[in-house]
Protein backbone atom coordinates (compact mmCIF):
# COMPACT_ATOMS: atom_id res chain seq x y z
CA UNK A 1 0.00 0.00 0.00
CA UNK A 2 1.21 3.24 -0.86
CA UNK A 3 1.51 5.83 1.79
CA UNK A 4 2.48 9.33 0.26
CA UNK A 5 -0.51 10.69 2.46
CA UNK A 6 0.51 8.92 5.43
CA UNK A 7 -0.26 10.88 9.06
CA UNK A 8 -2.72 13.35 7.19
CA UNK A 9 -6.23 13.54 7.51
CA UNK A 10 -9.03 14.53 5.34
CA UNK A 11 -12.87 15.05 5.35
CA UNK A 12 -15.06 13.98 2.84
CA UNK A 13 -18.92 15.01 2.72
CA UNK A 14 -20.86 12.62 1.01
CA UNK A 15 -18.49 9.82 1.20
CA UNK A 16 -21.13 7.05 1.77
CA UNK A 17 -21.60 6.20 -2.10
CA UNK A 18 -20.37 7.43 -5.35
CA UNK A 19 -17.55 9.67 -6.19
CA UNK A 20 -17.24 10.87 -2.50
CA UNK A 21 -17.14 6.99 -1.60
CA UNK A 22 -14.21 6.66 -4.25
CA UNK A 23 -12.45 9.35 -3.08
CA UNK A 24 -12.79 8.38 0.47
CA UNK A 25 -10.88 4.80 -1.31
CA UNK A 26 -8.05 6.53 -3.08
CA UNK A 27 -6.97 9.26 0.02
CA UNK A 28 -6.88 5.85 2.43
CA UNK A 29 -5.02 3.64 -0.37
CA UNK A 30 -2.72 6.49 -0.05
CA UNK A 31 -2.17 6.09 3.85
CA UNK A 32 -4.97 8.81 4.46
CA UNK A 33 -7.05 9.11 7.64
CA UNK A 34 -10.51 10.06 7.22
CA UNK A 35 -13.83 11.43 8.39
CA UNK A 36 -16.86 10.33 6.46
CA UNK A 37 -19.39 12.00 6.01
CA UNK A 38 -23.05 12.27 4.85
CA UNK A 39 -27.11 11.74 5.53
CA UNK A 40 -27.57 7.79 5.47
CA UNK A 41 -26.24 6.30 8.16
CA UNK A 42 -26.12 2.34 6.60
CA UNK A 43 -24.00 3.23 3.51
CA UNK A 44 -21.95 5.51 5.83
CA UNK A 45 -21.16 2.71 8.37
CA UNK A 46 -20.79 0.31 5.20
CA UNK A 47 -18.18 3.00 3.66
CA UNK A 48 -16.37 2.44 6.62
CA UNK A 49 -15.81 -1.15 7.51
CA UNK A 50 -14.24 -1.46 4.16
CA UNK A 51 -12.17 1.68 4.38
CA UNK A 52 -10.79 0.76 7.51
CA UNK A 53 -9.21 -2.80 5.89
CA UNK A 54 -6.65 -0.02 4.20
CA UNK A 55 -5.58 0.47 8.09
CA UNK A 56 -6.10 3.93 8.39
CA UNK A 57 -8.59 5.02 10.67
CA UNK A 58 -11.55 5.97 9.76
CA UNK A 59 -14.86 7.99 11.53
CA UNK A 60 -18.11 7.54 10.26
CA UNK A 61 -20.14 11.08 10.85
CA UNK A 62 -23.71 11.39 10.15
CA UNK A 63 -24.47 15.06 8.34
CA UNK A 64 -26.99 16.81 6.62
CA UNK A 65 -24.88 19.56 5.02
CA UNK A 66 -27.82 21.63 4.88
CA UNK A 67 -27.84 21.77 8.75
CA UNK A 68 -25.48 24.31 10.41
CA UNK A 69 -26.11 22.42 13.90
CA UNK A 70 -25.14 18.87 12.29
CA UNK A 71 -21.72 20.79 10.34
CA UNK A 72 -20.42 21.90 13.95
CA UNK A 73 -20.75 18.51 15.32
CA UNK A 74 -19.36 16.83 12.44
CA UNK A 75 -16.21 19.72 12.89
CA UNK A 76 -16.37 19.10 16.76
CA UNK A 77 -16.04 15.38 16.16
CA UNK A 78 -13.29 15.82 13.93
CA UNK A 79 -11.32 17.92 15.79
CA UNK A 80 -11.77 15.55 18.88
CA UNK A 81 -10.57 12.52 16.98
CA UNK A 82 -8.07 14.20 14.98
CA UNK A 83 -6.95 17.38 16.34
CA UNK A 84 -6.09 18.59 12.78
CA UNK A 85 -7.50 18.65 8.98
CA UNK A 86 -5.05 18.74 6.21
CA UNK A 87 -7.84 17.83 3.49
CA UNK A 88 -11.37 18.90 2.74
CA UNK A 89 -13.58 17.22 0.11
CA UNK A 90 -16.55 19.03 -0.75
CA UNK A 91 -18.58 16.60 -2.18
CA UNK A 92 -22.04 16.18 -0.94
CA UNK A 93 -24.56 17.11 -3.93
CA UNK A 94 -28.25 16.42 -5.07
CA UNK A 95 -30.10 16.93 -8.06
CA UNK A 96 -33.42 17.92 -9.05
CA UNK A 97 -36.00 16.24 -11.87
CA UNK A 98 -35.56 17.62 -15.07
CA UNK A 99 -38.42 20.59 -15.28
CA UNK A 100 -38.40 24.37 -16.30
CA UNK A 101 -38.28 27.16 -14.20
CA UNK A 102 -42.27 27.50 -14.27
CA UNK A 103 -42.51 24.13 -13.11
CA UNK A 104 -39.91 23.51 -10.67
CA UNK A 105 -41.50 23.32 -7.00
CA UNK A 106 -39.18 25.86 -4.29
CA UNK A 107 -38.31 22.87 -1.96
CA UNK A 108 -36.61 21.47 -4.97
CA UNK A 109 -35.03 24.69 -5.62
CA UNK A 110 -33.93 24.73 -1.85
CA UNK A 111 -32.99 21.19 -1.89
CA UNK A 112 -30.47 21.71 -4.21
CA UNK A 113 -29.01 24.95 -3.42
CA UNK A 114 -28.94 24.44 0.62
CA UNK A 115 -26.93 21.21 -0.41
CA UNK A 116 -24.65 21.96 -3.36
CA UNK A 117 -24.00 25.66 -2.35
CA UNK A 118 -25.04 26.80 1.16
CA UNK A 119 -23.68 23.08 2.91
CA UNK A 120 -20.09 23.77 0.99
CA UNK A 121 -19.93 27.29 2.73
CA UNK A 122 -21.14 26.06 5.99
CA UNK A 123 -18.53 23.01 6.04
CA UNK A 124 -15.98 24.80 4.75
CA UNK A 125 -16.25 27.85 7.09
CA UNK A 126 -16.20 25.18 9.74
CA UNK A 127 -13.55 23.68 9.04
CA UNK A 128 -10.99 26.37 8.40
CA UNK A 129 -9.68 26.59 11.87
CA UNK A 130 -8.48 23.34 11.71
CA UNK A 131 -6.31 23.99 8.84
CA UNK A 132 -3.02 24.83 8.51
CA UNK A 133 -0.59 25.54 5.67
CA UNK A 134 0.12 23.20 3.27
CA UNK A 135 -3.81 21.66 3.27
CA UNK A 136 -6.14 21.50 0.20
CA UNK A 137 -9.69 21.93 -0.40
CA UNK A 138 -11.12 20.25 -3.10
CA UNK A 139 -14.84 21.06 -4.31
CA UNK A 140 -16.14 18.81 -6.42
CA UNK A 141 -18.52 20.52 -8.71
CA UNK A 142 -19.35 19.71 -12.58
CA UNK A 143 -19.01 20.66 -16.16
CA UNK A 144 -22.47 22.39 -15.29
CA UNK A 145 -20.41 25.20 -13.44
CA UNK A 146 -19.74 26.69 -16.61
CA UNK A 147 -22.67 25.22 -18.99
CA UNK A 148 -26.08 25.61 -18.93
CA UNK A 149 -28.36 22.73 -19.22
CA UNK A 150 -32.34 23.08 -19.49
CA UNK A 151 -34.31 22.18 -17.06
CA UNK A 152 -31.78 21.64 -14.44
CA UNK A 153 -31.85 25.68 -13.20
CA UNK A 154 -31.41 24.98 -9.89
CA UNK A 155 -28.58 22.39 -10.11
CA UNK A 156 -27.04 24.81 -12.85
CA UNK A 157 -27.28 27.79 -10.31
CA UNK A 158 -25.74 25.82 -7.68
CA UNK A 159 -22.60 24.48 -9.48
CA UNK A 160 -22.25 28.05 -10.98
CA UNK A 161 -22.29 29.38 -7.96
CA UNK A 162 -19.72 26.86 -6.32
CA UNK A 163 -17.41 27.76 -8.39
CA UNK A 164 -17.38 31.74 -7.99
CA UNK A 165 -17.55 30.38 -4.23
CA UNK A 166 -14.65 28.28 -5.02
CA UNK A 167 -12.56 30.82 -7.01
CA UNK A 168 -12.86 33.57 -3.54
CA UNK A 169 -11.75 31.11 -1.33
CA UNK A 170 -8.87 30.39 -3.28
CA UNK A 171 -8.06 33.96 -3.50
CA UNK A 172 -8.66 34.40 0.36
CA UNK A 173 -6.47 31.51 1.25
CA UNK A 174 -3.79 32.28 -1.10
CA UNK A 175 -1.56 33.82 1.73
CA UNK A 176 -2.56 30.77 4.05
CA UNK A 177 -0.76 28.08 2.02
CA UNK A 178 -3.83 26.58 1.80
CA UNK A 179 -4.85 25.06 -2.29
CA UNK A 180 -8.35 25.45 -2.89
CA UNK A 181 -9.18 23.19 -6.10
CA UNK A 182 -12.40 23.27 -8.25
CA UNK A 183 -13.31 19.64 -9.85
CA UNK A 184 -15.30 19.91 -12.88
CA UNK A 185 -16.20 16.02 -13.96
CA UNK A 186 -18.63 15.51 -16.99
CA UNK A 187 -21.22 12.61 -16.90
CA UNK A 188 -20.12 10.36 -14.28
CA UNK A 189 -21.83 6.80 -13.82
CA UNK A 190 -23.28 7.74 -10.24
CA UNK A 191 -26.72 7.49 -8.73
CA UNK A 192 -28.03 11.25 -8.89
CA UNK A 193 -28.80 11.16 -12.60
CA UNK A 194 -32.10 8.79 -11.27
CA UNK A 195 -33.25 12.54 -10.19
CA UNK A 196 -33.15 13.76 -13.42
CA UNK A 197 -32.66 11.37 -16.28
CA UNK A 198 -33.28 8.10 -14.56
CA UNK A 199 -32.63 6.65 -18.49
CA UNK A 200 -29.25 8.22 -18.85
CA UNK A 201 -26.35 6.20 -20.95
CA UNK A 202 -24.45 4.91 -18.06
CA UNK A 203 -21.93 2.93 -19.46
CA UNK A 204 -21.14 5.77 -21.79
CA UNK A 205 -20.21 8.06 -18.64
CA UNK A 206 -16.89 8.02 -16.56
CA UNK A 207 -16.89 5.64 -12.82
CA UNK A 208 -16.16 7.85 -10.24
CA UNK A 209 -12.67 5.91 -9.67
CA UNK A 210 -11.77 8.19 -12.83
CA UNK A 211 -12.53 11.39 -10.89
CA UNK A 212 -10.90 10.24 -7.90
CA UNK A 213 -7.61 10.06 -9.27
CA UNK A 214 -7.80 13.03 -10.65
CA UNK A 215 -8.61 14.62 -7.35
CA UNK A 216 -5.72 12.63 -5.82
CA UNK A 217 -3.69 13.75 -8.22
CA UNK A 218 -4.37 17.79 -7.50
CA UNK A 219 -4.09 16.65 -3.53
CA UNK A 220 -0.50 14.91 -4.10
CA UNK A 221 0.98 18.46 -5.97
CA UNK A 222 3.77 20.01 -3.96
CA UNK A 223 2.54 22.36 -1.79
CA UNK A 224 4.07 25.12 -3.83
CA UNK A 225 1.66 23.84 -6.89
CA UNK A 226 -1.94 23.63 -7.73
CA UNK A 227 -4.52 22.90 -10.40
CA UNK A 228 -6.94 25.43 -9.72
CA UNK A 229 -9.32 24.06 -12.10
CA UNK A 230 -9.43 19.83 -12.90
CA UNK A 231 -11.99 19.31 -15.42
CA UNK A 232 -12.57 15.37 -16.36
CA UNK A 233 -14.75 14.36 -19.67
CA UNK A 234 -14.34 11.08 -21.66
CA UNK A 235 -11.65 11.61 -24.63
CA UNK A 236 -14.69 10.43 -26.70
CA UNK A 237 -16.49 13.41 -26.16
CA UNK A 238 -19.84 14.19 -24.55
CA UNK A 239 -22.49 11.70 -24.56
Amino acid sequence: MASRLRGKTALITGAGQGIGLAIARALAAEGCNVVLSGRRETPLNKAAKEIAKLRVQVLPVVCDVRNEDQVTALLAATKQHFRRLDILVNNAGVAHPNLTVDGLPTKDWRAVIDTNLTGMFLVTRAALPLMKRGGTIANNLSVAAKRVFPGMSAYTAAKHGGLGFTKTLREELRSKGIRVVALLPGATDTEIWDSFWPDAPKKKMMSPATIAQAALNAILLPENCTMEEVIIGPTAGPL
